[in-house]
């Protein structure tokens, strides 16, 4: 599996739109360490994107 295809697939987890038959080539790609480097990457990215929108949002609460 390509590199850009693991972030394509991670990208659909994340956003609810992965099928069946991409969730079973994901599943497929966390044999090889190169693609469980990209799923952690992304994952990670995804997590601090998340992270920093909480914090923003409790930023902007009035105190």
């Amino acid at each position: 599996m390509s590199v850009s295809r693991a972030q394509i697939l991670i990208e659909k987890l994340i956003s609810n739109r992965l099928s069946a038959e991409e969730l079973s080539e994901l599943l497929a790609g966390t044999h090889d360490e190169a693609v469980q480097q990209v799923y952690s990457d992304a994952l990670e990215t995804y997590f601090n994107r998340l992270l920093a929108e909480e914090s923003g949002k409790r930023g902007n609460l009035p105190d």
